[in-house]
């Protein structure tokens, strides 16, 4: 059914990427952020944030805190935790990363929220068959977008950043997260399949013990999302239909 092992009772869909064409926002903005920390640091010879490798490799599907932190080590590049009260573009982890969800922010108001219709059709047909539905992104304003968006009612359960912020949740590539989606929905791991487009989110439900995880493939990286744990790889969800 649905492309789906028949164990299958829930479905657990990452958001930006697989859903809502957000993963792109999300890449600029940290682009942006991180372009200007580094100008500001080391002068205009600083080597600039790689929208595609960098974002793949270090802040895709991570909570932003991480993602920050990830990125930075891998400059070797170490800064104070600060605080979630530190100005946005402060020289900490808490600092840059709310000045990458501010451009988001302003990014996605500029421009609205688009969706990914194969995957919206995807997700009505799973309901229709009697499947259940959540969303587990590790974005802060996954309420926002979804809302923005008018598929909220799509979904049993939410599990997001701010969920991970309050239940003090690791952020993917850890499990903990989808598990937490399974658990809202009522289901265990093996019942559950996860739908994800970043390779820590592929990691994350191969790790949780998942009936089945597909990998979506927005960028050109089916052997990459494969070798991180995908049991299967599309393109788009319209494909499982």
């Amino acid at each position: 059914m649905l492309g789906l092992p028949d164990a299958a009772t829930a479905c657990l869909f990452d958001m930006d990427g697989v859903l809502t064409r957000t993963a792109t926002v999300h890449a600029a903005a940290w682009k942006q952020m991180f372009d200007d920390f580094l100008r500001e640091r080391d002068g205009d010879s600083f080597t600039p944030f790689d929208q595609e490798a960098d974002y793949d490799t270090y802040v895709d599907g991570k909570r932003r805190e991480d993602g920050t932190r990830s990125f930075l080590e891998s400059r070797g590049i170490e800064l104070p935790e600060g605080s979630p009260d530190d100005p946005a573009g402060a020289a900490t982890i808490n600092g840059l990363s709310s000045r990458k969800n501010e451009l988001v922010l302003d990014k996605l108001r500029e421009n609205g929220v688009e969706l990914y219709d194969g995957s919206v059709r995807y997700v009505r047909a799973a309901r229709e068959a009697g499947l259940r539905t959540a969303v587990v992104s590790s974005s802060a304003n996954t309420a926002q977008v979804l809302d923005a968006a008018g598929i909220a009612d799509l979904f049993d359960a939410r599990v997001d950043g701010v969920t991970a912020k309050e239940h003090d949740l690791a952020g993917k590539p850890a499990p903990d997260m989808f598990l937490a989606g399974a658990e809202a929905l009522g289901v265990p791991p093996s019942q559950a399949v996860v739908f994800e487009d970043a390779l820590s989110g592929v990691q994350a439900g191969r790790a949780g013990g998942f009936v089945f995880v597909v990998g979506v493939d927005r960028v050109g990286q089916a052997e990459a999302l494969k070798s991180h744990g995908a049991d299967t790889v599309v393109k788009d969800l319209e494909e499982l239909l």
